[in-house]
């Protein structure tokens, strides 16, 4: 078979990440099937050039037989055929998708990695019980948790402080503990906590008494300078620590305390910092899988080290699994010098980039297809198709179909088609992929049991066949 010559044409931000796909295709294809060269053409985002502006930069397209383009460039490309002679076609939208588009298996992006550690914090500490205080840090360990940190409380007394930090360290934690009484901080460095929250520079003096490495704040909030103080006082004595600016919440300083962040990290470029991200995760009624997007994003133009993440409110149950997502698929786009996009779904919950494979008019010819009594459930921007020999309907609301899919006498084959229907409703308005039969993917929130709705479809689908006999 011939090889092809293929030209690609990409962006600054693109250049390297497409190149790396492209040999990875050639090195996983036997026979390779193409041979390449990618053109940038000094547009930083792929997606943003247009036929016109490719016609315009592209003076040469050597002896390429073909021009691939990113799939989201907007434009009509025959104007690009008759300037160079040569078809243009558009690619994937993303090119992580180029193996499919080639008919290779796709290539899952490697999030192993991540360049932040979390500190997941147990704000109750004292009021639970060692096993209660074991479990809780197992689940945060599970969700990603790299340190336990063991929350004090003001004027509450952490009578099993020292039993609690030698249980964890027994089953193999790192261990934290957060407090602003000196005694308390020094118990818990004397009873082999690895981490101190938090010491200002009238508390520094505790480091030296300790092996434990202090995390250091402002002695007052948004006073820089006192952290600065602190910082030297262990750069001059050797001291291993952690930095920590103080991210404080929307509408009491954020903005400042981001600035703060950008400060201390351009003052001193190679310490390690720590930001603590429930400031805004607990007290934002927000999604937190935006705002950890968000937070992870600037952790990672900023090199941040570590992350304190609480869990306490009902609508940050999942922050610390969040912020897991978040630092490995920084971690990776940096690494590939890309935007954050097409490396995972674990932060989109309420949405997909990618919601309706098929159209109304795909769909309606896979409907006039069908030959059996089986029905098919489908959504595309027009709303819910069911259809099975006996028709097709369409509709956006579920109890709309009832009274035409006659399943008025099949109890179990009419349950599993509500839930279904349901389900399809609820992709449909939030702009989700569907697909018959697989739950709805709600980024790292938990997912029922797929077995037993499979066990409940089989039953129908066998209760309604004995009736047909």
């Amino acid at each position: 078979m011939k090889t092809e010559n293929l030209l690609f044409v990409t962006g600054k931000l693109a250049e390297k990440s497409l190149d790396k796909v492209l040999r990875q295709i050639q090195a996983n294809s036997k026979t390779p099937q193409f041979k390449y060269r990618i053109e940038q053409i000094g547009v930083s985002v792929a997606a943003l050039m247009t036929p016109e502006l490719i016609a315009k930069r592209l003076k040469n397209i050597g002896n390429a037989k073909k021009m691939i383009l990113p799939g989201l460039c907007q434009g009509d490309l025959s104007l690009l055929h008759r300037q160079y002679g040569i078809p243009a076609e558009r690619g994937p939208d993303d090119l992580k998708d180029l193996p499919q588009y080639f008919g290779q298996q796709g290539m899952a992006p490697d999030l192993s990695q991540h360049s932040v550690d979390i500190f997941a914090e147990i704000v109750d500490a004292p009021d639970l019980s060692l096993d209660a205080i074991l479990a809780k840090a197992e689940q945060y360990k599970a969700q990603g948790a790299n340190v336990i940190d063991l929350g004090c409380l003001p004027n509450r007394p952490f009578n099993h402080l020292v039993d609690a930090i030698q249980l964890l360290k027994s089953h193999g934690f790192k261990v934290s503990v957060d407090s602003i009484q000196p005694d308390e901080l020094l118990l818990a460095g004397n009873a082999g906590a690895d981490y101190l929250l938090s010491l200002t520079e009238k508390t520094i003096w505790i480091a030296g008494e300790v092996e434990a490495t202090p995390i250091l704040i402002p002695a007052k909030p948004g006073n820089i300078a006192s952290l600065y103080r602190s910082i030297e006082h262990c750069l001059t004595r050797n001291k291993p620590f952690i930095a920590d600016a103080i991210l404080d919440p929307i509408h009491f300083g954020l903005a400042d305390s981001i600035v703060r962040y950008h400060k201390l990290r351009k003052k001193y470029p190679d310490i390690q910092i720590m930001m603590g991200v429930g400031n805004l995760t607990e007290l934002t009624d927000a999604d937190t899988t935006g705002i950890n997007a968000m937070l992870f994003g600037l952790i990672s133009e900023l090199n941040i080290n570590a992350v304190l993440a609480t869990s306490v409110s009902p609508h940050a149950v999942n922050a610390i699994a969040e912020a897991d997502a978040a630092r490995r698929i920084m971690y990776r786009a940096k690494q590939d010098n890309r935007l954050p996009r097409g490396y995972s779904n674990r932060l989109l919950g309420l949405h997909d980039r990618k919601p309706f494979s098929y159209n109304k008019s795909e769909i309606e010819e896979i409907a006039s297809q069908i030959k059996d009594p089986s029905f098919r459930i489908m959504v595309s921007e027009a709303g819910v198709h069911v259809f099975n020999r006996s028709g097709h309907q369409l509709d956006i609301d579920p109890f709309a179909f009832y009274a035409h899919l006659g399943v008025e006498q099949d109890a179990s084959h009419a349950f599993y088609l509500g839930v279904e229907l349901g389900r399809a409703q609820i992709a449909w308005q939030l702009k989700k992929r569907y697909v018959q039969d697989e739950e709805l993917a709600w980024g790292v929130n938990l997912m029922t049991d797929k077995q037993e709705k499979k066990k409940h479809r089989e039953a129908s689908l066998a209760q309604k066949k004995l009736k047909n006999k």
